[in-house]
């Protein structure tokens, strides 16, 4: 059972490897919009999918009805399967099982907006005061009893970060298994000739804090700025670029491995739940300048020694703190490729799928 699949990004990722552990299984989703492209990562799999599959406008405005997203997902009959797997950063983990069945939850994030993300994502949609404001804070209050009690349902919480367990214990008051997501370490290949330039990509979406690592490079003239990347933020981005800044926008998956390979470091200013881009970086054997919160903490080490340190963090999101970061990684000598490469090797998808096949089979006993 996964959320939603409409793109194909870190989530659905992690269900191609969760298919290919059960390449029999069936597949049920909310929506199932996924572009042809993207299928065969499924196997070919389509979803069986809830009634919101049919309301006016879905394929683009899908996430509009998460109001009608738990009583959409309870009419899913799962009834027949004695294993039940979800995916779930929002609702998925809300699907019904009885006693006989074993639902085992991958939850990437319990419902950030609902939860401890509540008030920023108000204020990101503009939703601070007034009637929406309202009617939002009554939707999102709602979801929270949903996803509360419905934790009841799952049997085993396997959570994709640390950080991500402190959440499910702090939202559910249940403990889990930490099993870190797969990353493509394959596709991101070692580089050891190091370019004088930093890179930073993602898409540009406001937590992402892309204008913020720009605004601190305008700081530092003398040191050059690659940004892979497009999104709603993109023309602020721009706005605000001085001369040593280059803007590439979206850029294929080639031009991005390429530019990681030969990148100094990589920057990194969003608090993720895991944070795959950090890993990518690693394993093309460029070390990282990141935010200190979030699963980062847990994939980039900070250190003395020139055999263990894969990057260094910063405290605040503040150009101040990026600048800081950024003189303190110059002044900390050579940072090894090999090393930043044997870091990233921890997060392979062969490990992934061992370690999900081991906790289902322990909870089967």
């Amino acid at each position: 059972m996964h959320d939603w699949l409409t793109s194909f990004a870190g989530a659905e990722k992690v269900l191609e490897q969760i298919i290919g552990i059960w390449p029999d299984a069936d597949l049920f989703s909310v929506v199932d919009f996924l572009p042809d492209e993207n299928r065969g990562a499924l196997l070919g799999k389509r979803a069986t999918t809830s009634f919101i599959q049919r309301l006016p406008r879905a394929r683009s405005a899908y996430r509009a009805y998460l109001p009608l997203m738990p009583l959409a997902i309870e009419q899913l009959d799962v009834s027949a399967y004695d294993l039940v797997i979800s995916s779930s950063h929002a609702v998925a983990k809300g699907i019904i099982t009885g006693p006989n069945q074993l639902h085992v939850s991958y939850v990437h994030s319990p419902i950030r907006y609902a939860w401890d993300l509540q008030h920023q994502y108000l204020a990101e949609a503009g939703l601070r005061t007034g009637l929406k404001s309202w009617l939002a804070r009554a939707a999102l209050h709602y979801m929270r009893i949903w996803d509360q009690r419905t934790a009841h349902g799952v049997d085993a919480f396997v959570a994709n970060s640390d950080f991500v367990a402190r959440r499910i214990r702090k939202a559910y008051g249940y403990d889990s298994t930490v099993v870190y997501p797969p990353v493509d370490i394959d596709r991101f290949q070692l580089g050891t000739s190091k370019e004088d330039f930093y890179l930073t990509a993602s898409r540009m979406v406001p937590y992402k804090r892309v204008p913020l690592i720009v605004e601190a490079f305008a700081q530092m003239p003398d040191r050059r700025l690659v940004v892979i990347g497009d999104g709603p933020d993109f023309e602020r981005v721009r706005s605000i670029a001085t001369p040593n800044v280059t803007l590439l926008g979206y850029q294929s998956n080639e031009v991005l491995v390429d530019h990681m390979q030969r990148a100094k470091a990589f920057v990194f200013a969003a608090e993720e739940d895991f944070g795959i881009a950090p890993v990518e970086a690693q394993a093309c054997g460029s070390p990282v300048i990141a935010y200190g919160r979030g699963g980062v903490l847990e994939t980039v080490l900070e250190s003395h020694d020139p055999q263990v340190r894969t990057g260094v963090f910063f405290q605040q999101q503040t150009v101040v703190d990026i600048v800081e970061a950024v003189e303190r990684f110059e002044a900390a000598g050579r940072f090894a490729p090999e090393v930043c490469r044997n870091n990233a090797l921890r997060f392979t998808a062969e490990r992934f799928r061992a370690e999900l096949f081991a906790v289902i089979e322990r909870n089967r006993c």
